[in-house]
């Protein structure tokens, strides 16, 4: 059964019958805003956190899970994170078994082919709802909503927040939290708006992984220092270096003595973003085979460590595998 993110940002009622439900797309922030109001909903609740890695490689970890009832809460919210097609199978054995238990699935971008994304479009006991990225005109009237009650909301304001968060939920939620907090008695003033988000703060996680890959160590260092690093997100940013590891990957094993590298990014599939194509042509010059062998074994390093490790400092080995990244991106 297929909703529509928007309804479901108005009124997250609407799937609270629905045993099973999956977000999927490339809109992290929206991902993020839907996982906090679910538990915002569920406070009372057991919350249960995997990933697909983990309830496939112990196929029992999720039927216990639901066969098992609390004696202390009225029910269990499980978040399986990461999924793709792989789910599927578990995911019937375990379909029928599902009472009073709810399980939401969160997938980045899947094709119109993806048979994890039919299932949950065909069944009646789970929906699903794409989170494509956002526009200015649905950020404006995001901004509007969450300042609704302030005076002196005015467009050149609502224009410089736009600006400022580049279209990014999870950096207008904190531009949000910034306004809230300065302007207590709701009377918004442009020049210390304009003071309070104009900072030279970067909160952007892929400008620093693409000075890293490029061995750029004077932006890298730089960017170490003015990245915001979200204490959740860990696992989110080691996704986006291991996806353009093997996007790298993918261009080293098609190359060849003849290959035009501009012409075999512009014919990869997924097409790349215009944007994101003249870093990775500079990226694939770097990156051999050997290296990038070494980069993913580094990657998978560092998620058993976050996983299974909860007292290491995540921020700081994200932050270090940065810097081996941006030293092997350097080596011969």
């Amino acid at each position: 059964m297929i909703f529509k993110s928007y309804i479901l940002e108005e009124n997250f009622q609407t799937i609270e019958n629905l045993r099973m439900f999956l977000f999927y797309g490339e809109n992290y922030g929206l991902k993020k805003e839907f996982k906090e109001n679910i538990k915002n909903l569920n406070k009372s609740k057991e919350i249960l956190n995997f990933f697909q890695d983990e309830v496939i490689k112990n196929k029992k970890i999720l039927i216990n899970e639901i066969l098992n009832k609390s004696l202390f809460n009225e029910k269990k919210i499980i978040f399986i994170n990461e999924v793709n097609d792989k789910i599927i199978d578990i995911l019937n054995e375990v379909a029928e078994s599902i009472q009073d238990e709810k399980i939401f699935l969160f997938a980045d971008i899947l094709d119109k082919k993806s048979k994890l994304r039919g299932y949950f479009e065909k069944t009646k006991i789970g929906g699903i709802t794409a989170c494509y990225k956002d526009n200015e005109i649905t950020f404006r009237k995001k901004i509007m909503k969450k300042l609704s009650g302030y005076k002196g909301v005015s467009t050149e304001i609502i224009n410089l927040i736009i600006q400022n968060t580049g279209l990014d939920r999870s950096k207008l939620n904190n531009e949000i939290e910034k306004i809230v907090s300065c302007f207590v008695d709701k009377q918004i003033d442009f020049e210390k708006i304009d003071l309070l988000l104009n900072t030279k703060t970067n909160e952007d996680f892929n400008l620093l992984k693409d000075a890293a890959l490029n061995g750029n160590k004077i932006n890298t260092n730089r960017l170490l220092s003015d990245t915001i690093f979200e204490k959740e997100d860990n696992i989110y940013y080691l996704n986006l270096i291991n996806q353009r590891i093997n996007k790298l990957s993918e261009i080293e094993n098609l190359k060849n003595d003849n290959t035009n590298i501009e012409n075999l990014i512009s014919n990869l599939k997924p097409p790349i973003f215009w944007k994101d194509k003249p870093i990775l042509i500079e990226q694939s010059k770097r990156w051999s085979k050997s290296k990038i062998r070494t980069a993913l074994k580094k990657t998978y390093d560092a998620e058993l460590e976050i996983k299974s490790n909860s007292s290491i400092d995540k921020s700081l080995l994200i932050k270090n595998l940065i810097i081996d990244l941006c030293t092997t991106a350097n080596s011969a």
